[in-house]
């Protein structure tokens, strides 16, 4: 018997079917090891060695692969076929050579780039060993990213509290985005005009031409700066008489672009079909893993993590085929496309992108795959098959046109497609409009022709900034830069998402005001490790150590010598001097010009107070210099819809109490206030509900409010309050317990009882509905009165009680379990969460009490106990200090915020 390791579980059912039954094939589930997020997982004082750990879950399957193994005859680690697969059957081999399950065992890695039969049948014959470069260049990039990290966070967290860092690639992509958004703020616009004619010949055939020309002069952008400049020049067109000065046609031709990479498929689903470069992975590795076909699993794609452009020749002959089918023989080239690699860095390059079977026509699969699955394969497809078509044909015409009698130039241009070669099945997306005239058709003219002028349309232009990135156009830009690898966008950009560092604007990556701090203080502080070429140039070194070329260790040790002395140098800085520096930094940002002359910065609250950034245990604010007597605060820069945020106003006052009513800001945004009504009372206040913009917000409003939460009522079958309110994830109705979120903030002030109950009882029957159907009624638990029941759940049945659900054992039968085994399930399992422990403070005092009654009698002996008990407690100090090199826990819970 041989085992053959691959990472997932559908691959392992596929594949298994390909070998027969002298194989096992196992799944790893991924990784099946990594660098513990705890601080020494990687220690450069030992030669950068690093700490690798298990979870439970990787630790079951890899006693599983342990124990298949050891009466095996080969073991065939068949991962990816990339740095990261070579990675994982590294860590599986490890972990086997550690166990000493490999004696007597031959050890082979096979790669292949499609799940077909075919492919895996050829890869089985030809085996090789681990590729060390790789798993080299693995360990430097997971060091390297783990370095930065754990070392870059302890300082931003104290110099930013509430920050965290994005990572080493990650921190470069956000710096993209903040220094685009910078770029539209410091934009200023500018007015130009463009002059266009509506022209005909002598036969009255029609076309547009355009000013290029004026007084022997090439008219640049900027030259009509204005409509008394634009209506000068017309009423000097319209005086005037035209001819035709020459005329230019070209033959020109358009080639198709290469097969898909993992970067230009992200582009391309992200244009064409709105997906998130993480969903367009995911559906990727569905259509890799296969879907059945014909009673067996074929992979319908080849591998979707790679930077090449080249595909086999065989696919070559299949598309070859496939055009000549379908489309004919004018659409067929003379001889086959090759396509080379031009990506910057291009590294560890497989196939493209491309399906497994050519001639498997997107209709012929589209039943057995769902939309997104369909609508991605159909890409692929089209982008293949179209890369081997023929050119597209184009004849590319320019007619010069002068004034008879003044020095004015127009010039009309157009494409003409002759033929439409691959356009026919495929033509890329664009990020930005493209201002090309192809398709625009011109009459025939000769040279001396002379032309009718039906019209004059001057048309006012506005420069505008340019554009927020896409994620398309982000990773194309990446690309360009060499930043990071095909593998790494997705999660790059998923990281930026989940740390709140950017968001997602009608498909826009806007920084988030937490993201530009972040980036003004590394840009200031660690300039050299943002900086786009210094992450290229590690970029290069990392394939320099891929391909043989680069000792990993050395490379480690060159970039761990500058980057601690740059963390010492930050380490030193006080808070006072980062404020000052980013508040210069990010002043047009943060204080932006009122426009009036009057200072930005002055505090709306008190005279002579200035705003200023201030850091808080929830991160950066701003505040008045005035502190402690002004209390002004208020959020980084405008709300959501983009009004700047006010600092306090009083709305007026509540009719009933005579209180002081306000709108006031703080550090989670503005919420209302109406003042306490007796010495050492607290102020009653409310937040605002979602989308709610604070200019809106007036004394009715904010009353309204304030009456939150509210009693709708009692409930008639238990007897119990039901009380509306407003909370951290919009508004809701609460009853014994139980939450029912309310889909409009109005319904907070005007919902009933019958309403509510009816809310509950949804909410309810949806929480039954996902806990399954009820096998069996136990009875009451003892203690709490609540339900005990036995349950069918997704993973079998269960034995719920409140809160609490407890696995039923495989080898108990539902309908046989009592209520006291039941009660036993749910104690352990209450033990385990930590759940049922309210008691212990009693028991502890009941415990107490018991010596107090005895303390009498034992005071005799109370001076030798307490000498022993000192002695005791100065050897568990010595102990302890022998212990100490462990960092503090804190730290320990602040690193699993650290991206990898």
């Amino acid at each position: 018997m041989d085992v053959v390791i691959v990472e997932s579980p559908a691959k392992a059912k596929t594949i298994n079917k390909y070998l027969g039954k002298d194989y096992k094939v196992l799944a790893s589930y991924g990784h099946v090891r990594d660098l513990p997020s705890k601080d020494g997982s990687v220690q450069p004082d030992e030669d950068f060695a690093m700490a690798w750990d298990v979870d439970s879950k990787s630790q079951k399957r890899l006693n599983e692969i342990a124990t298949a193994v050891k009466g095996a005859n080969r073991l065939i680690l068949a991962t990816d076929p990339d740095r990261e697969g070579e990675a994982i059957s590294w860590h599986v081999l490890e972990v086997l050579n550690k166990k000493k399950v490999l004696k007597d065992v031959e050890v082979q890695r096979v790669v292949f780039n499609a799940i077909t039969k075919k492919s895996v049948t050829e890869a089985m014959e030809n085996p090789r060993g681990l590729d060390k470069e790789l798993i080299d260049a693995y360990l430097a990039r997971r060091a390297l990213d783990y370095l930065v990290g754990f070392t870059l966070s302890p300082v931003l967290w104290r110099k930013l509290p509430g920050s965290r860092s994005a990572g080493r690639v990650q921190s470069v992509a956000l710096r993209l985005i903040c220094d685009r958004e910078l770029e539209i703020e410091a934009f200023r616009s500018q007015e130009y005009w463009t002059v266009e004619t509506d022209m005909k010949t002598a036969a009255n055939a029609p076309f547009v031409a355009r000013l290029v020309g004026l007084d022997g002069k090439k008219l640049e952008k900027f030259d009509i700066p204005d409509k008394k400049t634009a209506d000068e020049i017309e009423a000097r067109i319209k005086a005037s008489r035209f001819t035709v000065k020459s005329v230019e046609s070209k033959p020109a031709r358009r080639n198709p672009n290469p097969p898909f990479t993992t970067s230009t498929l992200q582009q391309e689903a992200s244009r064409k079909l709105g997906f998130s470069a993480s969903r367009t992975m995911q559906v990727a590795q569905r259509l890799y893993e296969g879907v059945e076909i014909d009673g067996e699993t074929t992979g319908l794609i080849t591998y979707m993590r790679t930077d090449g452009v080249q595909i086999a020749p065989e696919a070559i002959a299949q598309a070859r085929t496939v055009i000549n089918n379908e489309f004919g023989e004018a659409y067929l080239p003379d001889s086959p496309r090759v396509y080379n690699t031009k990506a910057k860095n291009a590294q560890e390059a497989h196939e493209a992108i491309r399906p497994t079977d050519i001639s498997r026509l997107p209709k012929s699969v589209a039943a057995r795959l769902d939309d997104d699955q369909r609508r991605l394969y159909e890409l692929v497809w089209n982008r293949t098959v179209a890369s081997q078509m023929e050119s597209v044909q184009l004849e590319r015409t320019t007619i010069e046109i002068e004034a008879n009698d003044a020095p004015i130039n127009l010039r009309a241009t157009g494409s003409v497609i002759v033929f439409d070669g691959f356009l026919r099945l495929y033509q890329e997306g664009r990020d930005e409009p493209d201002d090309a005239d192809e398709g625009n058709r011109l009459p025939k003219v000769a040279r001396g022709d002379k032309l009718g002028l039906e019209k004059v349309r001057p048309e006012q232009h506005f420069t505008e900034p340019p554009p927020r990135f896409t994620e398309a156009s982000l990773v194309k830009r990446m690309e360009e830069l060499g930043i990071g690898r095909p593998s790494t966008y997705a999660s790059t950009l998923q990281t930026l998402r989940d740390r709140d560092y950017v968001r997602m604007d009608q498909k826009r990556l806007v920084p988030q005001d937490k993201g530009r701090l972040v980036t003004a203080f590394l840009e200031n502080f660690f300039t050299r490790y943002v900086e786009y070429d210094f992450t290229a140039e590690l970029e290069e070194k990392l394939d320099k150590v891929s391909a043989g070329e680069l000792d990993w260790k050395d490379l480690l040790r060159e970039f761990w010598k500058d980057f601690t002395g740059a963390v010492a140098e930050a380490t030193e800085l006080r808070i006072t001097e980062v404020l000052d520096r980013l508040n210069e930094v990010l002043g047009p940002h943060v204080f932006p010009d009122k426009g009036d002359g009057s200072d930005p910065r002055k505090c709306p609250s008190c005279d002579d107070g200035r705003l200023s950034l201030k850091v808080g245990r929830f991160g950066a604010f701003v505040g008045c210099s005035n502190y402690p007597e002004c209390k002004f605060t208020r959020q980084l820069t405008a709300g959501a819809d983009g009004e700047e945020v006010a600092g306090d106003r009083v709305l007026g006052t509540d009719p009933e109490t005579g209180a002081e009513v306000s709108l006031k800001t703080g550090r989670f945004g503005p919420y209302v206030e109406r003042a306490p009504l007796a010495e050492g009372e607290k102020p009653k206040r409310s937040g605002l509900p979602a989308k709610t913009s604070a200019a809106d917000v007036d004394l009715d409003m904010a009353l309204r409010l304030l009456t939150l939460p509210r009693e709708v009522g009692i409930h008639p079958e238990t007897g119990k309050k039901i009380t509306a309110g407003l909370g951290r994830f919009g508004p809701f109705i609460l009853h014994d317990g139980t939450y029912a979120n309310l889909k409009d903030p109005e319904e907070l002030f005007d919902i009933g009882l019958n309403r509510a109950i009816t809310v509950l009882a949804e909410k309810i029957a949806r929480a039954e509905e996902r806990a399954g159907k009820i096998l069996k009624e136990l009875g009451e638990h003892p203690d709490s009165g609540k339900p005990v029941q036995v349950r069918e759940g997704k993973y079998g049945p269960y034995i719920k009680h409140g809160s609490t659900n407890a696995t039923l054992p495989k080898s108990a039968k539902p309908e046989d379990v009592t209520l006291e085994e039941a009660l036993a399930l749910v104690a352990e399992k209450e033990a385990k969460t930590g759940k049922g422990k309210k008691k212990a403070p009693a028991k502890k005092a009941a415990a107490k009490k018991e010596p107090a009654e005895k303390k009498p009698a034992a005071k005799k002996k109370a001076p030798a106990k307490k000498a022993s008990t000192a002695k005791k407690s100065t050897a568990k100090k010595a102990t302890a200090k022998k212990a100490a090199p462990k960092k503090p826990v804190a730290k320990k819970t602040k690193a699993t915020e650290m991206a990898d």
